[in-house]
């Protein structure tokens, strides 16, 4: 588990590394933080897949196609993939928790900075990746744009499936707030590179129980093994070590 992981991946034991509990009394709040914006080609979505640990979404990244901009990065941030993290009740599940507060998922969008020649070559550079991390919150009113997602699930049920995902537009998943939290962190998955701005989004988005419930029917294990949930693969908060988490807003 998480706790061994430095075993093997020493960057798991660094100084930034993520995700990190956010404490609003601690935050500095940047009145010159611009607002970001994302400009997303519905035609570069691809596939949707099950590799034993998430759902994933991903994308073309071959050119500045789906991009990120603005906020606490400079220059164009390219979409790759987005997956989500979730939890064995709805309870728990997200990967950062805010003064707290854990949410049932977390969903991650995951940018990398072309001017470093690839997605390799940015995993190397402290400036190399921007994640948009949305918080998922169990209510009455699920957005109805998850369910895209979520109506797929059927078909990767197990390890290793993979499905065509063509036509979605990932920034209908957006809050309607811009609002946003930004720390240099790391991937919370080994080898935990620590090359990420993190954009954590304030407002999250609501899905219903069924719908947390759909993920949780994935299985960790190929097609031919025993079914086992796929369930909190959230990995705990780490510690902040000095780092200033800025705020877009008051």
């Amino acid at each position: 588990g998480p706790a061994h992981w430095h075993e093997n991946y020493p960057y798991a034991k660094g100084d930034q590394q993520s995700p990190i509990e956010i404490n609003s009394k601690e935050v500095k709040h940047e009145p010159s933080l611009p607002m970001w914006h994302a400009s997303y080609d519905p035609g570069a979505a691809k596939t949707i897949l099950n590799n034993g640990r998430t759902c994933r979404v991903v994308f073309d990244d071959s050119f500045d196609r789906s991009v990120l901009r603005g906020g606490p990065l400079s220059g164009a941030y390219r979409l790759r993939q987005l997956h989500l993290h979730w939890g064995s009740s709805d309870d728990h599940g997200s990967e950062h928790v805010i003064d707290g507060v854990k949410y049932a998922a977390e969903l991650h969008m995951v940018h990398w900075n072309p001017k470093h020649g690839n997605f390799a070559g940015a995993l190397k550079q402290p400036d190399g990746v921007a994640v948009v991390g949305i918080f998922l919150k169990v209510g009455k009113t699920p957005k109805p744009e998850m369910k895209r997602i979520l109506e797929e699930i059927d078909n990767i049920k197990t390890k290793g499936k993979e499905a065509p995902f063509q036509h979605f537009d990932p920034s209908i998943l957006f809050p309607k707030s811009r609002d946003y939290w930004t720390y240099h962190g790391s991937f919370t998955t080994p080898p935990c590179e620590e090359c990420i701005t993190w954009i954590l989004l304030r407002e999250p988005i609501e899905v219903s129980s069924d719908q947390m419930a759909r993920l949780r029917s994935l299985s960790k294990n190929p097609e031919n093994e025993p079914v086992s949930p796929l369930v909190d693969n959230w990995r705990p908060v780490q510690p902040v070590k000095g780092r200033v988490v800025k705020a877009s807003f008051k």
